[in-house]
């Protein structure tokens, strides 16, 4: 799967080493600002090297890594995972603040729908309380 390539472009590494599932999608991520290169935003036909640190931002998480192997193609996810390697301080801070959204899920009670009509004066009884 990794050849002897010097520098490869980024849209095509982050879709070979599986974090997007088209170029066109890892190339809107880079032009909307969620993919930094060495800690600067950049391009997506920016070349990059063996070594280099990517901040990826995903939905909620964001993972920082170093680039450990160069892939024009996309290989299987085992052979992916060879590609880069993901910082120890970043799992640990995706994993805390995975912990933290659950919590919060836990605390927020669930309602189905609009709320009833008990609902919306409860709601207006604590706004007015809370602008007093």
């Amino acid at each position: 799967m990794t050849s002897t390539l010097d520098n490869v472009r980024l849209d095509k590494w982050l879709w070979a080493a599986r974090f997007f599932k088209t170029r066109s999608l890892a190339k809107k991520a880079i032009e909307g600002g969620k993919v930094h290169c060495n800690g600067a935003r950049s391009k997506s036909s920016r070349e990059i090297e063996i070594g280099y640190i990517l901040e990826v931002r995903q939905g909620w998480d964001e993972k920082i890594i170093v680039v450990k192997a160069l892939s024009e193609k996309r290989g299987s996810a085992p052979q992916a995972l060879l590609l880069y390697e993901e910082s120890p301080e970043s799992i640990k801070k995706r994993q805390l603040q995975a912990e933290q959204r659950k919590a919060q899920r836990a605390l927020q009670p669930f309602t189905e729908g609009k709320p009833s009509k008990q609902d919306r004066r409860q709601i207006h009884r604590f706004k007015s309380q809370q602008q007093e």
